[in-house]
């Protein structure tokens, strides 16, 4: 008997050493993949490289992936990349002219992480269940984020942080987010927010702090739990031409934030407005017009659309001229979005041979002197 129990003791120990460095080996077998500055692509066989331009998914992938190269196009060709809750899906740190497109990412901390960039193209992607935002950009300026699918995303869906400027966010569907569709934050200024659908975040659609400058318009931000739009000192924005409609439970709340303009919008069935006692502006005059309310009860005698009595905020805020019937907002057109990914991979070619050729020529010239 005691032999027995000495031998299945035995085989226990064996059995439990062999698990273990089966995790060991998985644990070695998982990292990160690099594609280097020099082209070449470090840690999976599942990247094809063209002419070190594009790198193509071949499969699903399972790491986390750093772009050390500018001039380049990620494609993920419709492909997974899969993570387990470390820091990004796609890291770009100090890039230029990057596009990133086609991927399906989730299960990190970030989706997309781009950190001092300049002139990234991030479109065509599904970026969802990740823990923190799906897409986060600080420090970035002159970006394009469009055409994406950001949803389902433990914190924010798309981030502008840090002196983020003059970026364009368009035509992408941000919706179930667990806390804002989008933010702009920390001086970040001159960015563009339109033609997207905002929808069922779990606190506000577009949210902004300490940022100025920039335009919202002809998006469909609704069904947001707390705020469809929100400014907390933040001054002399744009917001026009949107659909605020449908249980937000502010339609808009401005904190701490003077001389916004806001007109043309469609304010429709949300359960209040938290105007602030700084002064902002709410309509475009006369006869262009200010915003529809759906609580407006004013009367229109001449029927020039627009209502006789002022639609009254607060004791500072006042719309002048608000609109008898919803303004009609342009839809987006979705069919662009497939020029703009052939245009963003056409610019980054082109900046490729041009540095190639420069490469080149330098070359020559030195190798003429000798």
């Amino acid at each position: 008997m005691g032999r027995k129990l000495l031998l299945l003791m035995l085989l226990a120990l064996l059995i439990g050493t062999l698990n273990l460095a089966s995790r060991v080996e998985k644990a070695k077998a998982s990292g990160t993949i690099y594609i280097r500055a020099n082209g070449i692509v470090e840690g999976t066989d599942k990247i094809s490289n063209v002419n070190n331009v594009t790198y193509t998914f071949t499969d699903n992938i399972n790491d986390s992936i750093v772009v050390e190269r500018n001039n380049t196009v990620i494609d993920g060709a419709d492909h997974t990349l899969q993570g387990a809750g470390s820091w990004a899906g796609i890291d770009l740190t100090g890039r230029s002219n990057v596009t990133i497109k086609s991927v399906v990412i989730k299960g990190f901390r970030y989706g997309i992480d781009i950190d001092s960039s300049s002139d990234i193209s991030v479109c065509g992607n599904n970026v969802t269940n990740n823990i923190k935002d799906g897409i986060i950009f600080d420090g970035s300026s002159h970006n394009r984020i469009f055409g994406n699918n950001v949803t389902n995303n433990d914190e924010d869906g798309i981030t502008l942080g840090y002196s983020s400027n003059y970026n364009d966010v368009f035509g992408n569907s941000i919706i179930g987010n667990d806390f804002d569709g989008i933010v702009v934050h920390y001086s970040s200024n001159y960015n563009s927010i339109f033609g997207s659908n905002v929808i069922d975040n779990g606190e506000t659609g577009i949210d902004f702090y300490e940022s100025s400058h920039n335009n919202v318009y002809e998006n469909i931000i609704t069904e947001n739990w707390v705020d469809g739009i929100d400014l907390d000192y933040s001054n002399n924005n744009n917001i026009f031409g949107n659909n605020i409609t449908e249980n937000n439970y502010y339609g808009i709340s401005l904190k701490f934030s003077s001389e916004n303009r806001i007109y043309r919008n469609n304010f429709i069935n949300n359960t209040m407005h938290l105007p602030d006692h700084y002064t902002n502006t709410w309509d475009d005059g006369y006869p262009s017009g200010g915003n529809y309310w759906s609580d407006y009860n004013g009367t229109d005698a001449n029927h020039d659309g627009i209502g006789d009595t002022s639609h009254v905020l607060d004791a500072n805020n006042a719309d002048h001229y608000p609109l008898m019937t919803p303004y009609i907002i342009p839809e987006f057109p979705s069919f662009i979005i497939l020029p703009l990914f052939m245009i963003a991979i056409l610019f980054t070619v082109i900046a490729y041979k041009r540095k190639h050729n420069v490469q080149l020529n330098s070359r020559e010239q030195y190798l003429h002197k000798k």
